[in-house]
């Protein structure tokens, strides 16, 4: 890339540079902004084959199959490598097509992939296959010296799990297991959900801790309110009891506790009489 990028005025290439180096940073986290960064070098050098290639797995990576594989198609032409075969057929299938994937895994290109591009190869007509409703074809496509090998190289998970899957598919699976296992014992980074699988297949369920924790917040705001409840109707009764005790008209010391005007009830009705109207009530006596 370096070397394509030295055919540049030095501020361009620059600039170009860090727009790729953008690119490979976010493509896994933050495939759009990815995109985004692309588009600009690809608007600064769009003759330069490594930033058409950039530009194709950014668009590969937001499903824009159409727009990647016109990108890989242009990287193909500047630099005559096959290497990007395998994800053309890639993103043929990706727009409807695994007939042309499959067409494109028996073109003499695939003989000029290295190791690592003809295991990826098998993997897009596998995929390929399994699009057209073709399981056991599938599963014969996959079935290989590489599968079968006990040595771990960089695609022995990525294979053994694509087996295992398309085995469960196919409703196989006890052989499923075994696939998935031999894949957690090659999968070293985790890069695929071998273990989940194998948890599903032999029915462990996992709770998320983090879910649990909501879980038991959620309870104990429930137990708060209702202990908030109790509480309050505690003492509404015991208010109603201090009340009764001390209204008791026949008790010598009896004095009328003064109404809040929460507890003023609305329906009593008061009568306010004057003390000229009471004088003269005492006159006609």
């Amino acid at each position: 890339m370096r070397q394509e990028l030295l055919s540049l005025p030095k501020g361009l290439a620059e600039e170009v540079s860090k727009n790729l180096v953008m690119v490979a940073r976010l493509i896994d986290e933050d495939p759009e902004q990815a995109y985004a960064y692309s588009r600009i070098a690809l608007r600064l050098a769009s003759r330069v084959a490594a930033v058409r290639e950039a530009a194709g797995f950014a668009a590969y990576a937001t499903q824009k199959y159409s727009e990647a594989l016109a990108e890989f198609r242009a990287a193909k032409r500047m630099t005559g490598s096959v290497e990007l075969w395998p994800v053309m057929a890639d993103c043929e299938r990706g727009l409807g097509r695994p007939e042309r994937a499959l067409a494109m895994a028996g073109e003499p290109e695939v003989q000029k992939l290295d190791k690592a591009g003809q295991v990826e190869m098998r993997l897009v007509a596998a995929g390929a296959r399994r699009d057209q409703g073709q399981l056991e074809a599938a599963i014969v496509t996959l079935q290989s010296p590489e599968l079968a090998s006990s040595s771990v190289q960089p695609w022995t998970a990525r294979l053994r799990y694509a087996y295992a899957d398309a085995l469960l598919a196919a409703g196989r699976e006890d052989e499923a297991r075994e696939w998935f296992a031999k894949t957690l014992e090659a999968d070293k980074d985790g890069a695929t959900d071998a273990s989940d699988r194998l948890a599903e297949l032999d029915g462990v369920e996992f709770v998320d801790a983090s879910d649990a924790i909501a879980d038991d917040l959620v309870e104990g705001d429930e137990d708060d309110e209702d202990d908030d409840q109790d509480s309050a109707e505690v003492a509404a009764a015991e208010r109603a009891s201090d009340v009764a005790e001390y209204y008791d008209e026949d008790d010598e010391e009896y004095e009328p506790l003064e109404e809040s005007e929460a507890d003023f009830d609305v329906t009593d009705e008061v009568v306010v009489v004057e003390d000229d109207e009471r004088d003269a009530g005492r006159d006609k006596a």
